[in-house]
């Protein structure tokens, strides 16, 4: 991950980030995903200029596969929307640009 602002989500730590409050971006993805890897700049883009109000993270499938199971997560790359609790409040599916993205986060932040 290229920003310090990006979150690096796992089983481990998703419970912590995703139910806090605040709104969370949850980008699930893999390394061998050319979509995803496409990708990746938006969210470390959106993930800078939200800073401090909003978490932005990715979540490897391959390495969290429990979880891409719990959201049903059949394709890659999918961005998933949570504001305080593990329940999405929006989901979207492939590459978005990066003003896409910020206007749906102002929609839910």
């Amino acid at each position: 991950m290229a920003s310090p602002n990006v979150i690096e989500l796992t089983e481990g730590n998703w419970n912590e980030h995703v139910t806090s409050g605040t709104l969370v971006v949850a980008d699930f993805w893999a390394p061998w995903c050319g979509p995803c890897r496409r990708l990746s700049s938006t969210i470390d883009a959106v993930a800078d200029q939200f800073a401090g109000k909003v978490k932005v993270g990715k979540l490897n499938v391959d390495e969290n596969p429990s979880l891409a199971v719990k959201y049903d997560v059949m394709t890659i790359p999918r961005i998933l929307f949570f504001k305080g609790g593990d329940t999405p409040v929006h989901t979207e599916s492939g590459v978005l640009s990066q003003d896409d993205l910020a206007k749906l986060i102002g929609q839910y932040a």
